[in-house]
């Protein structure tokens, strides 16, 4: 919301000078409005910083700015509007005046599926370069900060700042092959920051805080189903806590800080418990050992006693969230190949099934009978995922989608070969978008 405040706007123009500042406007808006095309984002950024040199000049009127923006605001609620669409601006539109600006302000970036930037060659970037320098950084800044909409604002501006030296650097130097080798080498540590905290805000911003504290307790339980819910709930909810802190934080270092010095607590706990974990651990560079970590696929489940179910008392006291949260833990340590996106459906129905019954006339008598009908249906639901996935993780995707027909031919004697078709689609683009580690959570959820 401040960000339409005169003072702060001109201040930041004073002190970036206008070609930072307009590079910095690139990012933000194109990280906003992250399913803008290059050109809309064009728009709105050169209006933004026409209405900063005009209006922070020396001797400006003080209600130039006041007027420019509100007529900024006015043209974004236009139908005709020549500026990037945003899921929220018609909600922002039906207010007036301020309202309205400080509404359009605080805009969120719309999560986004997957990143899709794809680097292109050293020899095409160097190419694009010369042709336009200018033009090239524009459009480098616009692709990688949509494309990486979730990573802080911080993270994105050394990103990318690093990368358009290196290109200067590199396409101008008699050796560009090894500059470029060893420029990418001091840059990946940045790369792998920026792909990590994309990938962490994301899941952040479609859960929240406690859920996202969850769905990190599940995946760990499932790396290492030895590990005691006690020895992995202060992990989750230190990760969840990074997060908070963060993902919308304007903090130079908060993100790379935070993520390093949980690294280390998770090392501390996990290095004697599991030698993946120790081999992730081992590195010099945390950040290489945090993204080692997120991409240990799941371990075998062990062989563990029964788990025992909370009673209906404990569900409805105070420590009912935690109650559920434990018998989620041990349903997700006991099968290693359930998806985040079934996981945290479940931790949804759990959430909603104790708010349904603890406040209604008869607790126990509605859990019961609520608990019987969500075991009938849970159980072969589990199941199918749980070996979905498992084939998928194990098998290369031709002979996968070879075993998901047969097992589909069987299972459905009475479809047609077109139904057979669509199921078959219809559970691999599952698998092939769900089952994997950073599955994107908005489009699982609407899949389960």
């Amino acid at each position: 919301g401040k960000a339409y405040v005169r003072e702060k706007v001109c201040q930041e123009y004073r002190m970036l000078g206008k070609e930072n500042f307009r590079t910095l406007t690139i990012i933000a808006n194109s990280r906003k409005y992250s399913n803008g095309t290059f050109e809309e984002i064009g728009h709105l950024v050169r209006e933004i910083v026409s209405l900063a040199e005009t209006c922070c000049a020396d001797g400006a009127d003080p209600s130039c700015y006041d007027a420019g923006s509100t007529a900024l605001s006015v043209k974004s609620c236009r139908a005709d509007s020549p500026f990037p669409a945003h899921p929220g601006t018609a909600e922002c539109c039906a207010h007036e005046g301020l309202e309205r600006k400080l509404c359009l302000a605080a805009l969120r970036p719309p999560p986004q599926p997957l990143p899709q930037y794809l680097q292109p060659s050293d020899r095409e970037l160097c190419q694009a370069f010369r042709q336009d320098p200018r033009e090239f950084a524009d459009r480098f800044l616009y692709e990688y900060s949509s494309s990486y909409s979730q990573a802080p604002l911080p993270v994105l501006l050394g990103s990318t700042k690093t990368f358009l030296s290196m290109v200067s650097t590199c396409c101008i130097s008699p050796a560009p092959t090894a500059c470029f080798l060893k420029e990418k080498l001091e840059r990946k540590t940045l790369s792998l920051l920026t792909l990590t905290s994309n990938r962490i805000c994301s899941r952040f911003s479609a859960y929240g805080k406690d859920k996202v504290s969850f769905s990190y307790l599940a995946s760990l339980a499932q790396k290492v189903p030895t590990a005691s819910f006690e020895d992995l709930l202060p992990l989750a909810e230190d990760a969840a806590e990074v997060s908070s802190q963060c993902c919308d934080s304007v903090a130079e270092d908060c993100m790379q800080k935070k993520l390093l010095e949980h690294t280390a607590k998770v090392c501390s706990v996990l290095s004697g418990r599991d030698g993946r974990f120790a081999d992730c651990c081992r590195g010099k560079n945390l950040m290489e050992n945090h993204f080692c970590i997120l991409a240990l696929p799941p371990a075998p489940a062990p062989r563990l006693p029964e788990a025992s179910e909370p009673t209906n008392k404990e569900l409805c006291g105070k420590e009912g969230a935690l109650h559920t949260t434990r018998s989620l833990f041990e349903l997700a340590r006991r099968h290693p190949s359930l998806p985040d996106a079934i996981l945290a459906k479940l931790y949804d129905s759990s959430g909603k099934l104790r708010g349904e019954c603890c406040s209604s006339k008869d607790p126990s008598a509605c859990l019961d009978s609520k608990r019987k009908r969500m075991e009938a249906e849970l159980r072969p639901l589990l199941e199918k995922a749980s070996q979905l996935c498992g084939q998928y993780n194990k098998l290369p995707f031709l002979e996968f989608k070879k075993r998901l027909r047969e097992s589909l031919t069987q299972a459905e004697p009475e479809a047609s070969p077109a139904q057979l078709e669509e199921l078959l689609e219809q559970r691999a683009s599952f698998a092939s978008t769900c089952c994997l580690l950073d599955a994107p959570p908005l489009l699982c959820a609407s899949k389960v």
